[in-house]
């Protein structure tokens, strides 16, 4: 079985990875960021189309105030369908992944803030329908502030309706705004950790050998959120998916070594058996079925790191 990947095949390892880079590329652009760019596009659409109606409903006489927010309004969303304010596109023609979601977020929180400024404009009974929609939103929030916020919005009457309304979406819209950035944020972490992770099974792969080892590992990597999304019916995070076969391509490795450790004669804590099957001899099927496990189970390499970390700490001096 080891001949599968011969020693000599230093370029399929290094091709694996980089044909996996460019999954992770994919996946950050074309099927994270490009369903937000698309919600994004809508918004800015309906964003435009209440403003025109706005513009258009002025009446004779406009006021200087009331043209100059709504100049303002359709100034931020031009820049928002710009191309180079969102999406790096290097043709005309460029596809979806050229949207990063450090600039999606950015986006969301200037068209929020277009949002509210039409909020203003508004004729009263399109105020007063608002003002209901947000307080059906914020009674079936479980956060207790929102709560009283819908609470308020109920005796809330006239000018102070409307100016509680904008308080009230600004609260929703910042919320919204923070946890989306959050989101991002996970999201480049999962990114980061999985592109140094490439880098540190490529290494691994070329001085130890361990080609085979860490395919299992991946593979059980990425066999463990797909059992999860099977049992559980509901969807991993995009971080969890990305990352999951680098982990676990890493922890087979890892966790190899781990039992060659506690195997050892001179601690002798997981018998011969596993000794014979461990980092000395990747290839055997016993060992890449435990690669599997390790690269499967998260969990059962932090047992086994806290069972090695218990056999090199001292003990502790009793009181």
């Amino acid at each position: 079985m080891g001949g599968l990947l011969p020693r000599g095949g230093d370029w399929d390892l290094a091709l694996v990875c980089a044909c996996y880079l460019i999954v992770v590329y994919i996946t950050s652009r074309g099927l994270i960021a490009a369903p937000r760019y698309r919600q994004l596009q809508g918004r800015i659409r309906d964003c435009r189309a209440r403003a025109d109606v706005l513009g258009a409903s002025g009446g004779g006489e406009q006021d200087p105030a009331r043209t100059a927010a709504l100049t303002a309004v359709h100034a931020r969303l031009d820049d928002l369908e710009r191309g180079h304010m969102v999406v790096w596109r290097l043709r005309p023609n460029a596809l979806v992944v050229a949207i990063p979601l450090s600039k999606l977020a950015a986006a969301w929180r200037v068209l929020h803030a277009a949002e509210r400024q039409l909020l203003r404009l508004e004729p009263p009974e399109e105020t007063t329908a608002r003002v209901l929609a947000l307080r059906l939103r914020l009674a079936a929030s479980p956060e207790r502030d929102d709560a009283e916020l819908a609470a308020s919005l109920a005796t809330a009457e006239g000018p102070a309706a409307r100016a509680l309304l904008i308080a009230a979406t600004e609260h929703v819209h910042r919320r919204d705004d923070t946890a989306a950035e959050q989101e991002y944020e996970q999201q480049r972490i999962a990114l980061w950790l999985a592109i140094t992770g490439l880098g540190a099974v490529l290494l691994l792969g070329l001085v130890f050998d361990h080609r085979l080892t860490m395919l299992m590992g991946a593979l059980g990597g990425f066999l463990s959120p797909v059992i999860g999304v099977l049992r559980s019916q509901r969807p991993s995070s995009w971080g969890v998916l990305v990352l999951a076969p680098v982990g676990g391509a890493l922890a087979a490795s890892g966790g190899l070594l781990l039992v060659r450790m506690l195997s050892d004669p001179e601690l002798n804590l997981l018998g011969e058996v596993f000794l014979a099957n461990s980092w000395d001899a990747p290839t055997r099927p016993l060992a890449l079925a435990i690669a599997l496990l390790f690269g499967f189970s998260g969990t059962l390499f932090s047992r086994l790191a806290l069972t090695a970390t218990g056999q090199l700490a001292p003990p502790r001096p009793r009181v």
